[in-house]
């Protein structure tokens, strides 16, 4: 077989898979590099594993307020070994179905890590554990090459992980034991979704941000909202607080926070997770003896993915935020459709939901009301609670906000914010009203279905042009 293709992509994850995926669909030979995992680190350790994770903390949640439904349920408790084990298998189940989609649309996979050498060329080191008769180590060509290498936890001066007491979300998916008090290190979707896990399976859970609010590129209402219903629910949260230093014990971690007004307090715990970001992963890839431009452990890309070195493109978390599996993915088939020559769209950023799958959930897209007000709009803004929605209250779940923010000129949706049940599969509702360029007046005249949760979508886009009904 030969090695040289028309594409190959570097990269298994969400965006390489599709990205490789789409390509063959365009008639490119393809082929695609993956050192460990397919299906990359969202798939086997992050975005589904972590939902199997939270859905059997939502599980355990129900069945300890059975009685708020009329319900019994004695002798409640969980196996963290299942809990972890059902987690691990919803992932293997997707990999081995990343595996047969990549073998259906004919993409050769290449078990091993890839350095380019020069402008469409690359040696790829064969993988210790690859496939028995899959392809590996060599030398291979390809007319344009796709860079997806995702990205890894970020790591802080003086909170490297250990793998033991101090843990990425590596460590914090599988652990053996339920810790009795944890810290999590950072607010935004990562720290806050494990917080939440922890919490409701019952650890002692403190959250420390050192900005002022947490998950901070949340809006700032639909964030105070999410902070007071995680410490109703037990979370004790500082913001504006930085952990200066951990020492470590024998069996536990003393943390000095320093905070705001100076002052300082030290807390011990069972473990600490480390949920302050993420980086690209630009090392070891010969991009810097081929020019490649980075700025901030990212690849410097276009709205199509290409990046200063003709025929060289890169896609996914490794091309900057937003760091998420979705963008990856449509990143990926604009790329390769562009590379196609189709007409395509360049990648439009505001217009990417993103979502935090913690208990209440939170999902958003476009601009905050503070950003819009920041670009110059004059907004309305419409909110509309859980408490007002008939299908919310039969939920039981009556806690929860709808935030729209329109332009007052035009009646364009700028963007939406929600905190509550289920709002990470409401969102793209207005996601595609966004994308459609959908004004309040046809949002004003859609017929919502009743009795459902998106109708407080059509009654906040109502409240910002004072027409609500039901508040």
């Amino acid at each position: 077989m030969s090695n040289a293709y028309d594409i190959i992509v570097i990269g298994a994850g969400p965006g390489g898979y599709v990205t490789a995926i789409r390509a063959a669909q365009l008639g490119f030979k393809t082929a695609i590099v993956e050192k460990k995992h397919l299906g990359g680190i969202c798939l086997n350790w992050g975005c589904i594993p972590t939902k199997a994770l939270l859905r059997s903390a939502e599980v355990y949640h129900h069945m300890e307020h059975a009685k708020d439904f009329g319900l019994s349920a004695e002798k409640i408790g969980f196996d963290m070994d299942a809990v972890v084990k059902r987690s691990r298998g919803v992932s293997k189940q997707l990999a081995t179905g990343v595996g047969f989609l990549l073998k259906k649309n004919k993409v050769d996979v290449i078990w091993g890590s890839a350095r380019l050498t020069a402008p469409g060329k690359m040696t790829v080191t064969a993988a210790d554990d690859a496939p028995k008769g899959a392809l590996g180590g060599g030398d291979y060509s390809a007319k344009h090459v796709v860079v997806a290498t995702g990205a890894r936890p970020r790591v802080l001066p003086g909170l490297e992980p250990d793998g033991k007491q101090v843990w990425t979300y590596f460590e914090a998916m599988v652990p053996k034991e339920l810790p009795k008090k944890l810290l999590v290190v950072g607010s935004g979707a990562i720290g806050i979704e494990f917080a939440s896990f922890y919490r409701t399976m019952g650890a002692e859970v403190t959250v420390v941000e050192v900005l002022p609010q947490i998950l901070p590129v949340e809006d700032a209402e639909i964030s105070a909202h999410a902070r007071k219903r995680l410490e109703k629910a037990g979370l004790k949260i500082h913001t504006d607080t930085k952990v200066a230093k951990l020492d470590k014990g024998k069996d536990s971690v003393t943390a000095t926070l320093e905070f705001k007004d100076g002052k300082s307090d030290k807390i011990t715990v069972d473990k600490v997770i480390s949920a302050v970001g993420v980086v690209g992963n630009i090392e070891k890839l010969g991009l810097e003896d081929l020019g490649v431009k980075t700025d901030r452990g990212c690849v410097v890309t276009d709205g199509l993915g290409r990046t200063n070195v003709k025929g060289l493109y890169a896609i996914g978390d490794v091309a900057g935020p937003p760091m998420l599996a979705h963008k990856a993915e449509h990143e990926g088939v604009i790329c390769v459709e562009g590379i196609k020559g189709l007409d395509v769209h360049p990648m439009d950023k505001l217009k990417i939901p993103g979502c935090t799958y913690c208990n209440p959930q939170i999902a958003s897209v476009g601009l905050t009301e503070a950003k819009a007000k920041e670009a110059g709009y004059k907004v309305r803004v419409g909110r509309f609670p859980f408490i007002g929605n008939g299908k919310a209250i039969a939920l039981g779940e009556p806690d929860g906000l709808v935030k729209t923010v329109f332009d007052d000129a035009t009646g364009q949706l700028l963007g939406a914010h929600m905190v509550g049940a289920e709002v990470t599969e409401l969102i793209q509702g207005f996601v595609v009203a966004m994308n459609l360029e959908t004004t309040e007046e046809e949002l004003i005249h859609a017929v919502f279905p009743h009795p459902t949760l998106s109708e407080m979508m059509h009654e906040s886009v109502l409240d910002a042009y004072g027409r609500v009904i039901h508040t």
